[in-house]
């Protein structure tokens, strides 16, 4: 009889997301201590262990994962037997399968593409496979990704699809409600075939937009339809009198465009566009607000890149051999909210934030991030409540999901109702009914240990090579947090740290080995957080252990990788920041302003600034002579080598005086090119 390779080929880490990492310990003791069942491999290659402790029959048939395993025990569902049956199976055979056990994990690469015809039609039934056909023909766009020492994934806009198994695509595990079997596995075994061209021994990860098989035809040009052009040309205008009138005129003046800019979006199904509109609403209101959440720099790369995605779609669209497909860029057909299997989420730390008490609409907030170790994604559960005048921020102390808020920030939530949205919203529960099936254990230091690439990086030098790689922001699919990242090296040195007090900000710089770059933290003091800086500092400062890694949206700053630390993981526990409980003591801070930038760095920082400014008040309504500013600025850059930046500064001057209508596309220019050139070292 032969050996069931793909039995052979489930790991630690897959039998954990295919039943539980509960289920895995119970069992792996269980073993340990010498409850070994009785193994036979049936005629038509289903596996049956017996347990003759308490007469217990598991069958595995051929072709099918552990749910549909047949176990005559008293487990409505996932039972610690048929995780059993697989480790057994592996200690028996595997020597003779020429496996150890950690084949889709560890061992050759591989890709499935490999996955033919027969293997889908075997797997997936009828009515799955014509369902996926039916999802073809939107021509959905996935991230393919053929990690090292990870097994392959797919990374769809409604679930992710990790490929646990070389021999059978029944452990295929999909985070969608169905949890495999679905349409998204055909979707993922599509894309991983019209990639093959593309990926290699040093390409790892490719982006397609899905065919039907066997359909070759052109599709037509998404961006040249009436309604695309008219709705590329209400952005172009919407952004062209925020530069002239300033994003601080009255919220009335813009709302309605706003809204009807989201409407057309909507309605043409641009998910990407419609998403950046919703994130600039939100920051226009934080900046009337006065909220913490507003950011400047912020603020003008959201305007450069709605202009940026809709001249890349375009561009694409009109391109016999894109680089990127136009639906990719501006996020056509992608759902908008999907309904996940049951999950194992490991916190990643929490954002807290909170308007100024006193203003109309006042509200405070969290943003609590989440990664599922079983696909690597990056989930963010947002809370928001109204905030009274005269009011200290209380956000640490509200329930989410009918858990207190810092304990939920610092856990490990299971829960078995959950919906994500294509841009990585979470929520949970719902209703009280919902919320029972919801349960928190504590983050413990191990926790991020099943994490891995790319979201989480071993050594620094690996994260400044993940984020040097990485697509320009506008052609890559939205998310909430931006780019979050864990670093876990084992063991991170503190260079130095010190407290900036003009800027209110904590730096520390970090090295995980004496070679290697240096990644440097920095988190603001804000009245919602109040305890945060002190948490931070203890954690430095090794009241808890050495460091041993830390999580938050990454960037890269003049060469070097710079943190918001949400989360860390010290030698004894895990702690995140802003929902530290207050200290016994106040920490003592080394004092020091934070190094300014230096050269072509400092003026590249300085433009970003005068730019988000002109942004904040408007063209039309800066005090002084605004020409001879543009022309300060342009002798800035260009006295530091920076003619390219230089000379469309100066172009902006002229085209605004002019009241031509090139104005937002010459201005995203000079901002993504200023901020390319920021993030180089």
């Amino acid at each position: 009889m032969a050996v069931r390779a793909d039995l052979l080929e489930l790991g630690a880490d897959a039998l954990a997301a295919l039943a539980n990492v509960g289920f895995v310990k119970r069992a792996q003791k269980d073993l340990a201590a010498g409850c070994t069942p009785t193994l036979t491999t049936l005629d038509d290659g289903t596996v049956e262990a017996r347990f003759a402790e308490d007469g217990i029959i598991t069958r595995l048939p051929s072709g099918r994962t552990l749910r549909d395993a047949d176990c005559n025990c008293s487990a409505s569902g996932m039972c610690r037997h048929r995780v059993m049956l697989v480790l057994a199976y592996q200690a028996r055979f595997g020597a003779e399968g020429g496996e150890d056990g950690e084949g889709a994990e560890g061992g050759e690469r591989w890709t499935p593409a490999e996955f033919d015809d027969a293997a889908l039609a075997a797997s997936l039934s009828p009515s799955v496979l014509a369902q996926a056909f039916d999802l073809a023909r939107a021509h959905p766009v996935v991230d393919v990704e053929l990690p090292a020492g990870a097994p392959p994934a797919a990374r769809l806009s409604m679930a992710s699809v990790v490929f646990y198994a070389r021999h059978a695509l029944a452990h295929a595990r999909c985070d969608c409600a169905q949890g495999g079997g679905c349409a998204h596995v055909a979707l993922a075994v599509w894309a991983f075939r019209q990639a093959e061209d593309i990926l290699g021994a040093d390409v790892r990860r490719a982006t397609v937009e899905v065919r039907p098989p066997q359909t070759h035809t052109q599709t037509e040009g998404i961006t040249r339809s009436e309604s695309a052009r008219a709705l590329i040309t209400r952005v172009d205008a919407l952004l062209r009198g925020l530069w002239l009138e300033g994003a601080a005129q009255p919220l009335l003046a813009l709302d309605a465009r706003l809204q009807a800019a989201r409407a057309d979006a909507q309605t043409l199904g641009w998910h990407w566009v419609d998403d950046a509109l919703d994130e600039l609403e939100q920051l226009l209101h934080a900046l009337h607000a006065r909220g913490s959440r507003f950011d400047p720099l912020r603020l003008i790369g959201v305007v450069a890149e709605l202009w940026a995605r809709l001249a890349a779609a375009c561009r694409f669209d009109q391109s016999e051999a894109p680089r990127l497909p136009a639906r990719h860029v501006l996020g056509v057909g992608v759902k908008g909210e999907t309904p996940l299997d049951r999950l194992r989420l490991v916190s990643l730390g929490a954002n807290l934030w909170a308007d100024e008490a006193g203003t109309d609409a006042a509200a405070e907030g969290a943003d609590l991030l989440f990664a599922d170790p079983d696909t690597q994604t990056v989930m963010v559960l947002q809370r928001q409540w109204p905030r009274t005048a005269g009011a200290a921020p209380s956000a640490r102390t509200r329930r989410v999901a009918g858990v207190p808020l810092h304990q939920l920030a610092a856990g490990q939530v299971l829960t078995a109702s959950a919906s994500r949205r294509a841009n990585g919203v979470l929520e949970i529960g719902g209703t009280a009914r919902k919320t029972r099936k919801t349960g928190v254990l504590p983050l413990s230091p191990a926790a991020w240990d099943a994490l891995s690439e790319p979201l989480c990086q071993r050594s620094i030098a690996a994260l400044t090579h993940h984020l040097t790689a990485q697509a320009p922001e506008f052609t890559r699919p939205r998310h909430v947090a931006g780019m979050v990242n864990v670093l876990a090296p084992g063991v991170l040195t503190l260079l130095d740290w010190r407290w900036d007090a003009a800027a209110q900000v904590l730096h520390a710089s970090l090295q995980d080995d004496e070679a290697a770059p240096v990644m440097r933290l920095a988190l603001p003091h804000r009245a919602a957080a109040p305890h945060a800086v002190d948490a931070l500092a203890r954690a430095l400062a090794g009241e808890w252990g050495a460091l041993r890694a830390v999580a938050g949206p990454v960037r890269l700053l003049a060469g070097e990788a710079q943190m918001l630390p949400l989360a860390l993981i010290t030698e004894q526990r895990a702690i995140v920041p802003q929902t530290e409980a207050p200290p016994p003591q106040a920490q003592v801070l080394p004092q020091g302003d934070d190094a300014p930038p230096q050269g072509w760095h400092a003026r590249v920082d300085a433009t970003l600034q005068w730019l988000a400014h002109l942004l904040r008040q408007g063209l039309r309504h800066q005090a002084g002579d605004l020409t001879r500013q543009f022309r300060e600025q342009s002798e800035r850059l260009a006295g530091a080598g920076l003619t390219q930046s230089a000379q469309s500064l100066r172009a902006v001057d002229e085209n605004w005086r002019a009241g031509r209508d090139h104005l937002p596309g010459l201005l995203a220019s000079v901002i993504l090119h200023l901020q390319e050139m920021a993030r180089g070292g």
